[in-house]
């Protein structure tokens, strides 16, 4: 007699693998936009102290509370984060699992071979959030292999066309399956790119121009008075809070200076400042803005004003959804997406707290929820929204006086 049953066995290595991959996920999260390689070292190390935590020290959801968020070595914290990772990856791998891996009316296996793939998938959208929430993009070496891991997997596993991309099964007459599904592939990362750049190139027309006309030798300052405030800037007779000028918050003001002064310290003479919502720019050295309670000079040139409504790194993101999960699963993304931005950021914007921690959130995020959504519901959530615009079908009624008995 078995101990556990097939599905449960199966739910508990979904469990076991998803906490092993999002302990990695960790070391891509860190290391990736730092540019660090996530070989070397092979072990995670401790950022404070660089101390290469040993793997009786690294068990992933047991050793974070069994140190209590510390390292072993100096004792400095450890965000919290990282066990957030893991136990959300581990859940969604054992939903993954349920989803493609086991059909609870038959009592059969449903489409195993799936799951890894959609593994993947998740993995890449868990790493590609935290990574975009911290540093504000999507690098490409999750981007473009995803992509060509979604267009792999197509050729390979043809179940994934109707499994995951909700295409009728049936196949055109002398096609091969494993054409057809990877043309749903292709067909979904074209589309899933081409929506997104669309709206980079109208992002650019309708905000790209805007501009802060400031005379040259105009006086600039940009303050922030306590912790509590936001920082307010200043030129030319022009003052706007920081949310007025990065709205988006993928905005830069950039332009040349005569002088800068940071905290009253003279910086730089001659130099290009470029400022966005974080962090500032003076001649290409970056600082963050936390760090800094004061800027101020005196322009030289012209002001650029650059906006945009999203960088390419969505763009490339959404392909790689679309490689994966088809067309149909890329419009329901950018709807949910929306949907789902909408409702966090604009009650902030309409009570004045545009600057709260969640009205800062970039929209890789809500792409990567829109894409879980359709993962494990998105299908028949769009089902059931077609069945209430039809019209309900004619009643037939039975029975009357003229009816015999």
């Amino acid at each position: 007699m078995d101990i556990l049953d097939p599905p449960t066995f199966w739910a508990l290595v979904s469990f076991a693998v998803g906490a092993t991959i999002g302990s990695f996920l960790n070391v891509v999260i860190y290391r990736v936009p730092r540019e660090l390689s996530v070989n070397e070292p092979r072990r995670s190390f401790c950022p404070s102290c660089n101390y290469l935590i040993p793997f009786y020290h690294n068990i992933p959801l047991v050793s974070w509370l069994v140190l209590r968020g510390k390292c072993k070595n100096c004792g400095a914290k450890i965000s919290m984060r990282y066990w957030w990772v893991e136990l959300l990856t581990a859940l969604l791998f054992v939903a993954a699992w349920y989803r493609f891996g086991w059909d609870f009316e038959s009592g059969l296996y449903l489409f195993p071979e799936l799951v890894p793939v959609i593994w993947i998938l998740l993995a890449g959208l868990v790493s590609a959030t935290f990574i975009d929430i911290e540093h504000k993009i999507i690098p490409d070496s999750i981007n473009y292999g995803g992509i060509a891991i979604g267009l792999i997997a197509a050729f390979v596993a043809p179940s994934l066309c109707y499994a995951a991309m909700a295409c009728a099964p049936d196949v055109p007459a002398g096609m091969p399956g494993r054409l057809h599904s990877l043309l749903w592939s292709v067909t979904g990362a074209a589309l899933g790119g081409g929506l997104l750049y669309a709206v980079v190139v109208f992002g650019k027309l309708a905000f790209g121009r805007k501009q802060l006309k400031l005379p040259e030798d105009c006086p600039f300052e940009v303050s922030q008075p306590d912790e509590d405030a936001e920082p307010v800037f200043d030129a030319g007779g022009i003052k706007m809070s920081w949310d007025e000028v990065f709205f988006v918050g993928s905005e830069c003001v950039q332009f040349r200076a005569e002088r800068i002064e940071l905290d009253g310290k003279l910086v730089a003479e001659g130099a290009e400042l470029r400022m966005w919502c974080d962090r500032i720019s003076v001649d290409g050295e970056e600082t963050n803005l936390e760090d800094i309670k004061r800027i101020s000079g005196k322009t030289s040139g012209g002001v650029r004003y650059l906006r945009e409504a999203m960088g390419l790194g969505d763009v490339k993101f959404m392909a790689m959804v679309g490689a994966f999960l088809g067309w149909k699963a890329v419009l329901f993304t950018v709807f949910a997406a929306s949907v789902a931005g909408t409702a966090v950021a604009l009650p902030a914007r309409l009570l004045g707290k545009g600057e709260g921690a969640f009205s800062r959130i970039p929209f890789g995020p809500y792409l990567a929820l829109g894409a879980v959504i359709w993962i494990f519901t998105g299908p028949e959530i769009v089902d059931w929204y077609f069945n209430l615009l039809r019209p309900p079908p004619p009643v037939i009624e039975i029975g009357g006086p003229d009816v015999l008995p």
